[in-house]
């Protein structure tokens, strides 16, 4: 029996059951472009408030370095996983390479690289590895902006920052920087349940990477996190306006609930704004 280095299609629908949406054609859930995009204007304290209302405590993941401090980086995770290195076990994921076509594909960490697809972020589990831990370097790192325009998440390290940080579009989170090569490591899967700290990512979830850190939406609350999102900059710029006015203080605004008149008026505002 060929060892499988990612889920058939049928395991990665069992494996991510509750996505509401489309499909990739392995299965990986394919959360629409349009959320994409809308996600990025949302704060990691916003997602974090709608995902602890349904029960997702541990989605969050901080004290990383970043390639492009301040790049916001939204995208559907394609998860990843090393072990150190062992013969036995990497000669039955070369072997399993090989079998699957990944043969002249190159090192491991490219055949990761070579499915992923636009509004991908590549994560990794790397298990913190910095030296001889670098997942990419300059030359790979162009692949995944090419084919990502959003980026990566490394629990690892990367080299060639000089050229890393000349790449548009992407953010690369990182836990160190090291002018050593990859070694001594082994590919374990493939869009498998990773670990990022304290974080379990399915492939298919949508990772919004800020300053603060990265939080980790799995796709039936992606489009619940952004909605509540939009409310909440809708009714910030309403609160704002009538403080700046002097309508309403701050005591009234600033609290969990408005009054019945303030919520009249904001549903006011709203309708005559289109809002």
């Amino acid at each position: 029996m060929t060892w499988h280095v990612q889920p058939t299609r049928e395991a990665m629908i069992a494996l991510t059951a509750q996505n509401p949406f489309e499909r990739f054609a392995d299965g990986r859930p394919k959360v629409p472009d349009d959320l994409i995009e809308r996600m990025k204007l949302v704060t990691t304290e916003e997602a974090w408030g709608t995902l602890r209302r349904h029960g997702y405590n541990l989605q969050f993941a901080g004290n990383w370095k970043e390639t492009h401090p301040g790049k916001v980086t939204v995208g559907r995770a394609v998860t990843s996983a090393f072990i150190p290195h062992r013969p036995d076990f990497h000669k039955v994921i070369q072997d399993s390479g090989i079998e699957a076509g990944r043969g002249k594909i190159g090192g491991q960490n490219s055949w990761i690289i070579e499915q992923l697809e636009r509004n991908d972020v590549l994560v990794c589990d790397l298990f913190g590895k910095i030296k001889d831990g670098t997942l990419v370097g300059d030359n790979l790192g162009t692949a995944v902006a090419k084919r990502t325009h959003a980026g990566a998440v490394i629990d690892g390290g990367v080299r060639d920052l000089a050229g890393l940080v000349t790449l548009d579009d992407v953010n690369f989170y990182v836990r160190g920087f090291d002018p050593t090569a990859i070694a001594d490591v082994t590919l374990s899967g493939i869009n498998i349940p990773v670990r990022i700290d304290g974080v379990t990512i399915l492939p298919g979830d949508v990772i919004l990477g800020t300053a603060t850190g990265i939080i980790v939406i799995p796709p039936h609350l992606v489009q619940e996190v952004v909605e509540e999102s939009e409310n909440i900059r809708v009714r910030d710029e309403f609160g704002k306006m009538r403080i700046g006015e002097g309508k309403y203080t701050s005591g009234e605004i600033d609290v969990p609930t408005w009054r019945e008149d303030i919520e009249a008026d904001y549903t006011a505002w709203k309708k005559a704004n289109n809002k």
